[in-house]
């Protein structure tokens, strides 16, 4: 990894880890919910609040490029997340920061050319997105972006800006 991708990871960990320590008491609207990421990749979702404001979410997903082109993923992330007080109406509204990582593992098999590979990386992830639990319902939607740095592979290197989802989540442990 260069130094510069290095030193910018570093930074936007110390500034999340920073956020976490010296906020006022968040007040989550829900403890655990569990659903879909719909995005990139497509994935099973699972998101526990720790302690307020920190949040763990962990997902499984896959992702097909190409009919020959596919890839898997494991991903945990923890999220700090505080009241976007920009909309009253909005009483369940966050944003969330968070730093995450990501296990790929990618497969090709082409059916015409005969060329048949896989490989697999490590990706270091940022997140920034919105949390809203609705106040009548247990669902909770989120809408995040996450790029990411991928480390140690031939097939894909250096860092992937269209990573993201939209999420939609039962939930089923209130606070």
């Amino acid at each position: 990894m260069s130094k510069s991708i290095f030193s910018h990871l570093l930074s936007l960990t110390f500034l999340v880890l920073a956020l976490i320590g010296t906020t006022n008491s968040v007040k989550a609207q829900y403890k655990t919910a569990i659903g879909l990421r719909l995005g990139s990749p497509l994935s099973i979702s699972l998101k526990h609040f720790l302690r307020e404001p920190l949040a763990l979410e962990v997902y499984v997903g896959t992702r097909g490029y190409t009919s020959s082109l596919r890839t898997a993923n494991v991903s945990a992330a923890l999220q700090f997340h505080k009241p976007l007080e920009l909309i009253d109406e909005l009483d369940g509204l966050h944003y969330y920061l968070g730093v995450g990582a990501s296990a790929f593992f990618w497969s090709y098999g082409g059916l015409f050319d005969g060329i048949n590979f896989s490989d697999n990386s490590i990706g270091i992830q940022g997140y920034a997105g919105l949390d809203y639990a609705f106040a009548s319902t247990p669902i909770n939607l989120s809408l995040d972006w996450s790029p990411t740095i991928f480390l140690n592979t031939d097939y894909v290197r250096g860092f992937g800006l269209g990573y993201g989802s939209l999420s939609i989540r039962y939930i089923f442990k209130s606070k």
